[in-house]
């Protein structure tokens, strides 16, 4: 997705989901990159709110793009990608 890399583990057990954030020197300094940390972590509890997910990993990298794009773009490339991995389905 252009605004943020989505890896996915399933463990195959019913625990309490796992989730880890990413971002690397490349993205920009301190502040940036703690900029697209926290537009990452509040995308995520946007949909943990919906979704469960029990039994799965997650580790969200992000982008140089995450940090200029608007955050309901974030947000919709979450979901494509949560979508594209078989955790949820889309209705169409």
């Amino acid at each position: 997705m252009p605004g943020l890399v989505l890896q996915v583990l399933h463990r195959c057990d019913e625990d309490v989901g796992r989730v880890g954030f990413t971002v690397t020197k490349k993205v920009g300094n301190s502040v940036i990159r703690n900029r697209v940390r926290r537009r990452l972590k509040a995308v995520f509890h946007e949909t943990a709110k919906m979704i469960s997910f029990k039994g799965y990993d997650l580790v969200l990298i992000g982008r140089e793009k995450t940090y200029h794009r608007a955050f309901k773009d974030i947000l919709n490339d979450f979901n494509r990608a949560l979508n594209k991995a078989g955790i949820i389905k889309s209705d169409k």
